[in-house]
């Protein structure tokens, strides 16, 4: 079984928190799960980019990356990010392996759109290196960088990365960990499980918007690709992945409507 967890920058930039969870994945592992982990970086990249004077702009909510802001990607979330998680697993128990979407083709993005410069959308991934690594016992770490067909480095927004290496390599189970306790309806009540057909339906409806509604088009695409299931949990939530992993009905479940219809 495989499973692909995606951790949002902000859950790793207390040591506690991303110590707490490099625990957790260590578990789910010893259940015999082979695991990828796709991470983030945003709140750790807007303040070193403060920190050298530098404004952060959004356009759609993604990070305009000029050519200077594409270096502290580099720096910040393949560099500092990527390494502080790989320690706090291997610290864990586990044989982390850092890596950018550029490794062996894992991601191959192009520009999404001239006005957001060096902004990339992954049009292929390529499973064979997670394949190899999380066969041996390897848990691969990736950060949110990909690279374009004729050499470039792509900014790639966190969960449109988590969905395209997911789908890549096939996944069982895709996780994302966020800072909310998954998708709330108008009232706002948490739904326990949605079809792709509800989360469009939230979506036009103006119940889901921002960050949601780019978390549930991710999973709806993840699904469409032939990911059985994508949880919407908070990592803040104690010990919540052996949680999910043992089936417990916390956060949000998006599936097909086949197998929605088969559950109940």
């Amino acid at each position: 079984m495989k499973a692909l967890i995606k951790i949002g920058g902000a859950l790793l930039d207390t040591p506690g928190v991303r110590e707490d969870l490099s625990r957790q994945i260590a578990s789910i592992a010893g259940l015999g799960w082979r695991i990828t982990v796709v991470h983030g970086g945003g709140k750790q990249m807007t303040r070193f980019l403060e920190e050298r004077g530098i404004k952060s702009s959004f356009v759609r909510g993604l990070r305009v990356t000029t050519e200077e802001t594409i270096d502290a990607v580099l720096k910040v979330l393949a560099g500092t990010v990527n390494t502080q998680l790989a320690a706090s697993l291997a610290i864990a128990g586990l044989k982390p392996v850092g890596l950018t979407g550029i490794d062996s083709g894992i991601a191959t993005a192009e520009q999404l759109d001239p006005e957001l410069g060096f902004v990339g959308s992954v049009v292929s991934s390529e499973p064979a290196l997670l394949e190899t690594l999380t066969g041996a016992g390897y848990v691969p770490v990736v950060a949110c960088v990909a690279g374009g067909k004729r050499g470039e480095v792509f900014n790639v927004n966190g969960d449109s990365m988590a969905v395209a290496v997911a789908s890549g390599w096939t996944v069982d189970r895709l996780v994302f960990l966020t800072d909310v306790p998954g998708v709330l309806d108008a009232g706002k009540n948490i739904l326990p499980s949605l079809t792709s057909a509800e989360c469009d339906k939230l979506i036009a409806a103006g119940v889901a918007t921002g960050g949601m509604q780019a978390k549930l088009n991710a999973a709806t695409s993840a699904v469409a690709s032939g990911v059985r299931e994508v949880r919407i949990v908070n990592g803040s939530h104690p010990n919540v992945l052996p949680e999910v992993f043992r089936g417990a009905r916390i956060g949000t479940r998006i599936v097909r409507e086949a197998e929605a219809e088969a559950a109940s």
